[in-house]
């Protein structure tokens, strides 16, 4: 088995289209789908389903692609590794975030990063703090920016604590929290609410806050993005509970203070194995030592 057929079934699955991963590859159609097919003869087991509109996964393709990403990543990791032996940092840096991570500027980050350390090809993910640890956890992503109820702690992972930070009610410009200096949940309960998915961590915190003081609430519109849910508090639909650090960056919405609110802290969290090159120096700008971050 070669990186080369492995990074081809990645750009397919990824494309859903062979002609697209041929162009991603720099390859000819042909050759990619004569190399998959050859892996595929290898491994005794299809891992496209094809016909003349699209291309999917097999059962036996979904089982190979989180490995072959792995590969790909370890093989990138070992040329990193390699190339900072000779001084030059190099090589893919996976970050991962939260939508409303407010501890850290991550844009103004990466503009100082990136001048230093041109070699190195950053990719962002988005995504829950549970799905970004885990990622951390298994080696698929260098570092994360989390959020987390407090009392809750990453685990598996090495940790900082970047900020501690309360929620706000969120509302449209005519609703009547806008005339509020200042709200309590109690005040609040009755209303419609615009919230994250159930068992997701920008859930528990208000879900916690709510059953610690004796309140039940109707959310009445679960959504998986920040920016959808301000939307849906924009037209008027509920209300909704972000980190009051975040809520300034969001135009067309009041924020109020909460007395009794719900709390949040933001983490930095990344792998308890000696990270590589690419994610020490981002580390490093941080101001993030080798021996930081004990789990």
């Amino acid at each position: 088995m070669e990186l080369q057929q492995m990074r081809y079934v990645v750009a397919v699955a990824e494309t859903a289209n062979f002609t697209r991963a041929a162009e991603r590859c720099l390859v000819v159609q042909s050759a990619l789908s004569h190399q998959i097919a050859r892996l595929e003869r290898e491994l005794g087991a299809r891992l496209f389903d094809r016909t003349s509109r699209r291309v999917r996964l097999t059962p036996a393709g979904e089982a190979f692609l989180p490995a072959a990403r792995q590969a790909l990543e370890a093989a990138e990791r070992a040329r990193a590794e390699a190339a900072a032996a000779v001084g030059e940092v190099r090589g893919p840096l996976v970050i991962g975030a939260i939508p409303t991570v407010a501890a850290v500027d991550l844009p103004a980050l990466l503009r100082d990063y990136r001048p230093r350390y041109p070699g190195v090809r950053v990719r962002l993910r988005v995504g829950g703090s549970e799905e970004l640890v885990e990622q951390v956890r298994q080696g698929g992503m260098d570092v994360a920016f989390l959020g987390l109820p407090l009392g809750s702690r990453p685990k598996g992972v090495r940790v900082r604590e970047l900020a501690r930070g309360d929620l706000a009610a969120v509302a449209s410009p005519d609703h009547w929290l806008s005339g509020r200096a200042e709200v309590e949940l109690r005040e609040i309960a009755d209303e419609t609410f615009v919230d994250f998915s159930a068992g997701t961590a920008g859930r528990a915190q208000s879900d916690q806050a709510f059953a610690a003081a004796g309140l039940t609430r109707e959310v009445a519109f679960e959504v998986t993005a920040p920016d959808f849910i301000t939307r849906l508090v924009r037209m008027g639909l509920g209300i909704s509970l972000l980190p009051a650090a975040f809520v300034p960056e969001v135009p067309g919405v009041v924020a109020v203070p909460i007395r009794d609110a719900p709390a949040r802290v933001e983490y930095l969290v990344w792998s308890r194995f000696r990270p590589a090159p690419p994610a020490a120096a981002l580390l490093a700008a941080l101001g993030v030592g080798p021996e930081d971050g004990a789990a």
